[in-house]
């Protein structure tokens, strides 16, 4: 594993397989999607943050996190702008906001423009792709 010149994380296609989980690997590297309600952190009320599971970098809080009834974790914001990159999806023929990991790149999900005050925003997220850090 390397850092590019911009501070992204790069690691070859066989780096990332071996650590990442096949699922892991389909949702964060080939943009997939786990099934609604199948996630472990799609009804979890646990404190903390969670991070991007291939670099480990801070993405949600969990004060942050809502119960949006789509069966994926879903957040009104993440813990700062930086935090994520947003690219325009058009697969499905539908035109989507992806939410890609800022340092390595890893798919997170989607943003939509139907959550909760203060944002308005709902992060819609794969658990596959995060890990929650607890509160200390």
């Amino acid at each position: 594993m390397a850092d590019d010149a911009s501070g992204k994380v790069v690691k070859s296609e066989a780096e990332w397989r071996a650590q990442l989980s096949p699922e892991q690997y389909h949702v964060c590297r080939e943009h997939g999607t786990e099934r609604a309600f199948s996630g472990k952190y799609a009804e979890n009320k646990d404190p903390g943050v969670y991070v991007c599971v291939g670099c480990g970098n801070p993405l949600f809080d969990s004060d942050t996190k809502f119960d949006s009834g789509t069966g994926w974790p879903s957040f009104f914001q993440p813990v700062s702008a930086d935090a994520v990159d947003e690219k325009t999806d058009t697969k499905f023929f539908m035109r989507r906001t992806e939410i890609l990991c800022a340092k390595c790149d890893s798919h997170l999900g989607h943003v939509f423009p139907d959550g909760p005050a203060p944002t308005g925003l709902r992060y819609c997220m794969n658990s596959a792709s995060l890990d929650l850090k607890p509160k200390e």
